[in-house]
């Protein structure tokens, strides 16, 4: 078995070790949720007072030129496509994931109505990040096309004549299961399909090539991974060859071609720069470089490949430890076993019926889980489970099942840049402890919370 003694000596050799001194972490806390809110760097409060008091405060609306204002959502982007297999000048830092997934997709329907009009469909996981789903809804709703939900392994067989673009999220934020980028694109472009791509939980954690991949669109999120602070601005990328052949919907005087000549008539900027909109939130953007400028740091340490490294052996110990340790309490793996699928999270199900399956390697190609507890109903335990975790200071989250086969999630994120060995066997000493005793049953782990 694994004790703490070897997870401390994989903590001493661990060489991304340093990259933790530059975060703020709380004493007594284990954060195992960096796939939804990154932790704060420690640059990032100096900063944004910086910003505030001197830029803002002292030379006002000089900044935009002296301080470099106007060109950050460039500067932000060069940053963000090192880390997602982008072009300088292909990615801009703007507006929210959702937002921006509006964007990219009404340009390709854009595309698909030009070039193939027949074409009617718009295809996407059936447990897709909800947003995104219901984004492509209300465009498909408003031009008279049909959006088409599919398990994983349904994809392949659903890219048929009639879909116009492939829309999918490149690691499951419910399960950490990772989509073959290049494959489903190249089946997606062999069958005249558009491929648009949400890296929300794979910017900053997993090695993504979108160039490589020939992917055609692409957004991501700030504060995950790239821990750019709540409600970080997002990302997008359009493929070089896309980029000035049509209008994203949002012209607005950002990603004009001179917003400051104040024409009446909206010429659009060339490239990337044209899927701006609005004026620019520089506070945000100046926290969001602070978390950026960290992997800047991990460049010298090994950069993407080795933050992948250690991601796989936070995870690989983590299921291993569960495995020995927490057997019994009917605990099931929603998230792959396989490195090649599996993204920077292990998501876990949980069962109170009477014979408890051992930890499962993944969900079942149809997401049927029918032996680990009714999906949704808030029988599984999860829930509470995570709450009093929480209270232990082993912070983690809760995703609800969607009573379509999909169960309830207990999910823990691992992000190497802060995460180290030992903290992953004293979580698991926690979850342990939480089963053995029953302490999640208490009244006030069973209390729904508005985020959960």
């Amino acid at each position: 078995m694994t004790t703490l003694t070897d997870c401390r000596a994989l903590d001493a050799s661990d060489s991304l070790r340093p990259l933790r001194d530059q975060f703020v972490l709380p004493e007594g806390v284990i954060y195992l949720d960096g796939n939804s809110l990154g932790v704060l760097p420690k640059s990032a409060a100096p900063r944004i007072a910086d910003v505030i008091t001197r830029e803002w405060g002292q030379d006002l609306i000089r900044s935009w030129n002296s301080a470099g204002w106007f060109h950050m959502p460039q500067r932000l982007g060069n940053k963000i496509a090192t880390l997602v297999g982008a072009g300088p000048g292909e990615v801009v830092a703007t507006d929210s994931t959702s937002v921006n997934l509006y964007k990219v997709l009404s340009a390709a329907l854009n595309m698909a109505a030009e070039d193939a009009p027949s074409r009617k469909t718009v295809i996407s996981e059936r447990s897709n990040f909800p947003t995104d789903l219901y984004i492509a809804e209300s465009l498909c709703r408003e031009r008279g096309y049909t959006l088409q939900l599919v398990e994983p392994d349904e994809i392949n067989a659903a890219l048929t004549q009639e879909v116009a673009v492939l829309m999918l999220t490149h690691v499951n934020y419910r399960t950490g299961a990772m989509h073959d980028m290049a494959a489903l694109t190249q089946a997606a472009h062999a069958a005249g399909v558009l491929a648009v791509w949400d890296l929300a939980h794979s910017a900053g954690a997993v090695p993504v090539d979108l160039q490589g991949a020939n992917a055609d669109f692409a957004v991501g999120c700030g504060y995950k991974y790239l821990n750019g602070g709540p409600g970080a601005p997002a990302f997008v990328w359009v493929h070089p060859r896309h980029t000035d052949r049509f209008r994203q919907p949002l012209s607005g005087w950002w990603g004009h071609a001179a917003p400051f000549e104040f024409t009446p008539g909206y010429s659009p900027a060339p490239g990337i720069t044209r899927y701006l909109c609005g004026t620019q939130p520089m506070l945000s953007l100046a926290a969001l470089e602070c978390g950026l400028d960290v992997f800047g740091a991990a460049a010298s340490l090994g950069g993407m490949a080795a933050l992948r490294s250690k991601s796989l052996a936070l995870t690989d110990l983590f299921i291993a430890l569960v495995e020995e340790r927490c057997a019994g309490h009917g605990l099931g793996l929603a998230t792959p076993r396989e490195h090649t699928q599996r993204g920077s999270q292990v998501c876990l199900t949980r069962s109170l019926g009477p014979h408890a399956p051992p930890l499962r390697g993944s969900l079942p190609p149809e997401g049927a889980v029918t032996d680990l507890g009714r999906p949704g109903d808030g029988d599984s335990g999860a829930y509470a489970i995570a709450q009093a975790l929480i209270a232990r200071g082993v912070i983690g989250d809760f995703r609800a099942g969607d009573g379509a086969g999909h169960p309830d999630i207990l999910r823990f994120g691992f992000t190497p840049l802060y995460i180290g060995f030992e903290d992953v066997w004293h979580a698991v000493e926690h979850l342990k402890q939480v089963l053995e005793t029953g302490e999640w049953q208490n009244a006030e782990f069973n209390q729904k919370h508005v985020v959960t």
